[in-house]
């Protein structure tokens, strides 16, 4: 797998296909190999890159303290450099978390945005009855993992924390080594959760936001993510919804073909309304303009490459 060095730690990421990048996020407790049925329908168009974020697949683990979303964000800005142009971010859970935080602070290195259901818990802190219902409920989620942590009860706590999302009765299917696998990322799990709760960004501030999105929710998911799909959908510009009926919060893996084909026709509508405000040799001067920002941007930030 190629990787960066980022800061001293390895960041693994898949890399395939050939064109304009599309840069994947997956969710926590996960990996970039989440992406690998997507990955794959989109690289005969598409240069596509998904990273492991911290602690995760074959990623080092965080270890410089206090964790936000701006230090998941650093992965993405180091591939951004990489690709040397604006790319199409996705991001699923936790991974459209931080695709977010990437599009407020960095929106002009973006083609579009496609968020499937993001965990953007400090959007429920909106002083609406049911946003606080909704953060109750997760909160509730966040304080086991933290104390299953701290009691040293790993597959416990990720119990809990695949059962609230994949359904009831989830984690007693999952055979002994995965739930052996799983239960070693709990300590990542619960950093993630720090930083979604942590991150100051409101709603509002997202008004500002003007590439095209595409926002995905499964009809059957849990109040949290629902009523931040319902916020955003609200706030967002350009902003595209589309429900999967009967899916849940996993849906990417659920319902993999036809999350696949609508993040496929998101890009493909995305690029074709480009070409057309765009001419060729005005693209091209644009995308060389990005290019040579991105890298003064990358080098100013200390990322390198491996």
């Amino acid at each position: 797998m190629p990787s960066l060095d980022l800061r001293g730690t390895r960041i693994e990421f898949l890399e395939q296909g050939r064109g304009e990048t599309v840069i994947l996020l997956h969710s926590s407790a996960s990996s970039g190999a989440q992406w690998r049925s997507l990955a794959g329908e989109l690289s005969g168009r598409y240069h596509v890159l998904a990273p492991d974020f911290y602690g995760c697949g074959g990623s080092g683990a965080w270890s410089g303290g206090a964790f936000s979303l701006a230090e998941e964000a650093e992965i993405v800005l180091a591939l951004l450099r990489r690709a040397g142009g604006p790319v199409h971010l996705v991001g699923h859970s936790y991974g459209g978390a931080v695709a977010l935080h990437v599009a407020l602070r960095h929106g002009g290195w973006l083609r579009s945005l496609t968020l499937i259901e993001p965990v953007a818990f400090h959007l429920l802190r909106e002083n609406e009855a049911l946003d606080a219902a909704a953060f109750a409920e997760i909160a509730a989620v966040a304080a086991r993992v933290t104390r299953a942590l701290i009691d040293g009860d790993a597959e416990g706590g990720m119990a809990r924390f695949v059962d609230y999302w994949s359904g009831t009765g989830a984690w007693a299917m999952l055979p002994p080594a995965k739930r052996a696998a799983l239960g070693a990322r709990l300590a990542k799990v619960a950093l993630d959760f720090e930083a979604t709760f942590g991150e100051p960004t409101r709603l509002q501030d997202f008004w500002s936001l003007f590439m095209p999105v595409l926002l995905m929710q499964g009809s059957a998911s849990p109040l949290p993510t629902r009523r931040i799909c319902g916020q955003l959908s609200r706030v967002l510009s350009d902003a595209r919804i589309e429900v999967v009926e009967g899916a849940g919060h996993m849906l990417p893996l659920t319902h993999g073909d036809l999350v696949n084909r609508s993040v496929a026709a998101h890009l493909q509508r995305c690029d074709a309304r480009l070409e057309r405000r765009v001419g060729g040799e005005q693209a091209a001067q644009a995308r060389a303009a990005d290019a040579e920002g991105l890298d003064r941007v990358g080098q100013a930030a200390g990322l390198q490459a491996a």
